[in-house]
């Protein structure tokens, strides 16, 4: 994908990237190297947690995750049920801190965005994203309900299987283009905004990186919400059952 937005005169280049050529592929190598940056940050920081987690006076750190990871399990556990799923858990908090750390890349220095931005304005990553959490929704939905899953696809009627199954196969798409098409347009507006004299250029600069920070984390609680939901649909309503 690629384009350009033009303004003042100048161009800002939009979907392109610093690339490495491997035995005939051609790699967007920005993108790999900051999504290895955000998977370290996410590692470390929950390595770091494991070492310094504590019963008593818990850390500002801790508090934030054990805050985040209460109000996932409950969310978990009021549409699916944590018995049924229990991988769901972490892997929505993963999901969350990941991609919040992806986005929250955009507020690096405009000078590195050669080869630090956010992986996550990069549809190959949040496509790759989309459909592997998908792919474990439908497994997930086979495992729990076994072949009564697929009488879904002809609800309310039977007529309505042909949509039903585009509904279906448009999920990992839709859930990719939304984080996508957000994360991307904060890197473009970073791009037009760099073309103001340098004078007043530090006012726009701050206040759209603060917003970004808000966008970054909304599409990141957005991406982790939608993948429970997900999870609560392809069980059917048996998690709250089979949690009891």
């Amino acid at each position: 994908m690629s384009g350009q937005v033009l303004a003042d005169g100048g161009g800002v280049q939009v979907g392109e990237h610093l690339q490495w050529h491997v035995l005939g592929l051609t790699i967007n190598a920005d993108t790999v190297i900051s999504t290895v940056i955000a998977a370290v940050i996410v590692i470390g920081f929950g390595l770091y947690l494991a070492a310094k987690a504590t019963a008593k006076v818990p850390s500002g750190l801790q508090l934030t995750f054990e805050t985040v990871t209460d109000q996932v399990e409950r969310q978990v556990e009021s549409n699916l049920g944590i018995r049924t799923a229990p991988f769901v858990v972490p892997l929505a908090i993963a999901l969350f801190f990941f991609i919040l750390i992806s986005n929250w890349l955009a507020i690096l220095p405009h000078a590195w965005e050669a080869y630090v931005r956010p992986p996550t304005a990069d549809v190959n990553l949040t496509f790759a994203l989309g459909l592997s959490v998908m792919i474990l929704v439908w497994a997930t939905g086979i495992r729990v309900q076994g072949k009564h899953y697929f009488r879904h696809f002809i609800e309310p009627y039977p007529i309505l299987l042909p949509l039903n199954i585009i509904e279906e196969l448009v999920k990992p798409i839709t859930l990719s283009l939304r984080l996508f098409g957000n994360i991307l347009a904060g890197t473009v507006m970073v791009g037009v905004i760099g073309l103001l004299p340098a004078a007043i250029l530090w006012a726009p600069t701050s206040a759209w990186k603060l917003f970004d920070l808000f966008i970054g984390m909304l599409q990141a609680l957005i991406f982790a919400l939608l993948t429970i939901i997900y999870f609560a649909m392809a069980t059917g309503g048996q998690g709250e059952e089979g949690a009891h």
